[in-house]
Formats: structure tokens, C-alpha cells, sequence
């Protein structure tokens, strides 16, 4: 069985685009603590059947941290383990602007938090001709779990039992990839769909090739 993990805002299909009609499909939160949605997984999602979990983005740290004990092998497209990642400079320049943000946030400035984190997470400046209709999407970003700080390491998984996909557009997530490729994961790059690889024409041709090895 092939276990796809989706957040609550994108949900089966959406999320993965490509899995069998069969496929099963569990929402995690990319607002509670790593360990809690990974004890979460490992309770409700992973059983004896299961061959593999897919997962995305900051939702890769729950399913590596549920199945590093496990054979299970994990088919992850871009995901945000910046803990193994310390020391390269694109990761500690995206973790010093997260954390000059949350101090914006910490002393009650959402705004000065979104001029931060717009034109890093999402694409062009902060305005406040559109900050209205921004602000909500602001403050559910906000109370996102920082994808660092959970303890996970390289040499904690069982690297060759993981798929890295990647979009070939980011360098953060090229160098996660590279430090996964050191311990022994596999890593393939399907550009032009940014941060969700998995909806690339090719994807569930190269999950399936890794998986079927």
C-alpha cells in the first residue's frame, strides 16, 4: 500500500495529481508539532501493508520522523528538512529572514512579518493596497511549524530507502536533496512545476521505477 499525505487545504487527487484511483490518502497539519503529526501517522496511516509514503514540502518531516524505524520507504518531493541542511547559505539565509520575521510577528506587526515573508514564500513585495485581502492568508501562514528545529538528521533515516524529487528551481531544496543524496537517498529533478514536482507528467513514472527496483 502507497500512503499519500496531503495537508487539509489540498486534499486527495489536488494534492497528488497522479495516484492510482485505490491509493490511500491521510491529512496532516502544517500547523501542530512535527512529532505530534508524525505519532498521528504512525497511529492512523501506517500499518504492516505499508510499501511507502509520499509526502511534500514541511509534511515530509512527520513521515520521515513516523517511518525512520521502520523499512518503509519514502517518496518525497521538495521536502523542507532544513535540520540537515545547517551551515549552507541559501538555508541559513532563509532561516535569518523567517526568524527577523517572527520577531516583526512576536512584537504583534503582522504586516511587517508579510513584507518579510511574501516575497520569499510567495512571489513579489508586500502592498497595502492588497493587504486586506492578504492578511488572512498572513496569519494562517503564520501559525505554520517552522520546518527546522525537529532534530531530524541525515544519518537518522534510512537513505537509501528515499526518493528526493525536486524542480530544479530552488537551491534550498537542491541542497536538502544534495546533503539526502550524501546519505544515500535517490534523487531526480522534473522542472517546470515548481514546488510541486508530483504534478510533473513524469512523476508517478519515476516513484513507480524507484519503488518496483
Amino acid at each position: 500500500m502507497r500512503l499519500h499525505i496531503h495537508s487539509p487545504g489540498r486534499s486527495g487527487p489536488r494534492a497528488w495529481p497522479s495516484a492510482p484511483g485505490d491509493a490511500r490518502f491521510i491529512a496532516l497539519r502544517a500547523d501542530e508539532p512535527a512529532r505530534d503529526a508524525a505519532s498521528e501517522l504512525a497511529k492512523v496511516g501506517l500499518d504492516d501493508s505499508t510499501e511507502a509514503v509520499f509526502a511534500h514540502s514541511y509534511l515530509a518531516i512527520p513521515a520521515a520522523l513516523a517511518v525512520r524505524e521502520s523499512s518503509v520507504a519514502l517518496v518525497l518531493v521538495e521536502p523542507a528538512f532544513y535540520d540537515i541542511a545547517r551551515g549552507h547559505r541559501d538555508i541559513e539565509s532563509h532561516i535569518s529572514t523567517i526568524e527577523h520575521a517572527r520577531l516583526q510577528l512576536a512584537a504583534g506587526n503582522l504586516w511587517g512579518y508579510w513584507t518579510a515573508i511574501r516575497p520569499l514564500m510567495f512571489g513579489g513585495p508586500a502592498q497595502e493596497v492588497t493587504w486586506e485581502e492578504e492578511r488572512a492568508a498572513a496569519a494562517e501562514f503564520a501559525r505554520r511549524t517552522l520546518p527546522w528545529g525537529h532534530g531530524l538528521r541525515a544519518e537518522h533515516l534510512n537513505a537509501p530507502r528515499i526518493l528526493v524529487v525536486t524542480g530544479g528551481w530552488n537551491d534550498e531544496y537542491e541542497a536538502i536533496a544534495g546533503r539526502l543524496v550524501d546519505a544515500g537517498a535517490s534523487h531526480v529533478v522534473l522542472p517546470g512545476h515548481g514546488h510541486r514536482a508530483q504534478d510533473h507528467p513524469r512523476f508517478a513514472e519515476v516513484a513507480s521505477a524507484f519503488l518496483d527496483r
